[in-house]
């Protein structure tokens, strides 16, 4: 005989029949429900009773659903709430979900949708847990660190779509995987895709799968990448590079919920949840008319930012030694040190790569490095980007025309090779440089 207590929704909704048609339905859920019909009744319930959900209308007789996310927020902010708003209201529910709620639903409510979203509020992480495994995956003591772990940790227990901002390799990814990893659709996939290493003529198929002999060498069926989220979580990595005529597919997509294979004849309904992430400046995308207006305020409900390296400058040791830690591990050698001088030019060095770059130089010094210490000059920084103080070195004292030409051509490669995820073919097309010429460079620079 199971025993247990039956979890507990609050329905706040002054419709006679909306609060019995989600009564009965919740009801047979094996779920205990309690109603109010207006803002005031909600938090005198909510000041006796423990809830695990509150479903609440946006319109109430004495005041909104958005003052009733804000009350909740204040007071139990790991208390998911569902926003119901009016058909249509795209704006209305915006607005919840940026306040604080978890999810929204529009009238009529559909009952599939209504237990679909039930159930994922209900499968959210008990509070308590959710601090410490981020900070496991997420290294650095510093207060934007701290504050992006803060920020993770609350948009882990909705269901907005995300925007993640940020420089080449601050880790925007890891970031998007805790917020998926945090979140109700943890055991579902978790499907990452570069927007922009996807050939144009192939990105609708890869999205949206395809048909057994829709096009040459469609030899079988074969799901797209939303097919292949479905329950989770997709995440678009550089969605600045999408090409407008793919915008407006993908915008149908997410507004419809639903998608159709190339050759196919039906929709398919998919349930994802969106998140995305560039390195570019979308705002300044959309200005230039790159990019979608509407599709950016549908990705954009939510801007987290990553801070870059230089921002955190204290976070550099813990992230180094935890670098050298795996590095020993993977390698089955002794863990090299960092000689006190090398640790103060990494603290000096303007990181344009960020977290990424900071992996890639110590896993080339500790290569390089003699008697398992790391000396300055194994870590062989751009001089183009050192500094005394935390401040870009002044380049107009030049001493050395060769030094200091070496020293941009550094740079410039560098960030070919993190805005193309480290792929030399696609960096050396980025500078029109021929894949030998490449290949050469950075032999001679000794980025190879």
């Amino acid at each position: 005989m199971n025993t247990s207590p039956r979890q507990k929704i609050l329905i706040v909704d002054d419709e006679p029949d909306i609060r019995e048609l989600l009564e009965i339905t919740l009801g047979r859920m094996k779920l205990e429900t309690f109603s109010a019909r207006n803002l005031g009744e909600a938090q005198a319930l909510l000041q006796r009773e423990h809830f695990d959900l509150c479903l609440t209308d946006m319109r109430l007789p004495d005041g909104t659903g958005l003052e009733l996310v804000q009350h909740i927020q204040q007071r139990d902010p790991h208390l998911p709430v569902a926003m119901i708003t009016a058909y249509g209201s795209l704006e209305t529910a915006i607005n919840a979900l940026k306040a604080g709620a978890f999810d929204f639903l529009t009238k009529p409510v559909e009952l599939p949708r209504l237990r679909e979203l039930v159930s994922s509020a209900l499968r959210l992480p008990t509070a308590g847990g959710l601090s410490t495994a981020i900070e496991r995956r997420l290294l650095g003591d510093s207060q934007p660190m701290a504050n992006l772990r803060k920020q993770i940790d609350k948009l882990a227990r909705s269901q907005a779509p995300v925007y993640i901002s940020g420089e080449s390799g601050s880790g925007k990814e890891l970031v998007a995987r805790l917020i998926h990893e945090q979140g109700p659709r943890a055991s579902q996939p978790f499907v990452p895709v570069n927007c922009g290493a996807i050939p144009s003529e192939l990105m609708e198929s890869e999205f949206f799968g395809h048909r057994k002999g829709s096009f040459t060498g469609a030899v079988e069926d074969k799901p797209g990448l939303f097919q292949a989220a479905h329950g989770g979580t997709l995440f678009l990595d550089e969605v600045a590079d999408l090409p407008l005529s793919m915008q407006v597919k993908l915008l149908r997509a997410i507004q419809e919920k639903a998608v159709r294979s190339v050759g196919g004849q039906q929709e398919t309904v998919v349930d994802v949840r969106i998140l995305c992430a560039t390195h570019k400046d979308l705002e300044a995308e959309v200005s230039a008319e790159r990019f979608r207006q509407d599709l950016y305020y549908r990705l954009n409900v939510i801007e987290l930012r990553v801070p870059s390296l230089r921002e955190r400058r204290d976070d550099i040791e813990a992230l180094a030694m935890h670098v050298l830690k795996r590095l020993a591990k993977d390698t089955g050698q002794p863990e090299a040190r960092l000689h006190p001088q090398a640790l103060e030019a990494l603290k000096n060095y303007r990181f344009p790569g960020n977290v990424r770059e900071l992996e890639n130089v110590l896993e080339r010094a500790h290569t390089l490095c003699e008697n398992r210490t790391i000396e300055a000059q194994d870590l062989r920084l751009s001089e183009g980007n050192c500094t005394a103080d935390g401040a870009m070195a002044d380049l107009t004292q030049v001493d050395n025309l060769e030094d200091y030409l070496e020293s941009v051509e550094r740079k410039l490669i560098l960030q070919a090779l993190e805005e193309t995820r480290w792929n030399r073919t696609a960096a050396a097309q980025r500078l029109s440089l021929s894949f030998r010429s490449m290949r050469y460079r950075l032999k001679k620079l000794g980025l190879d």
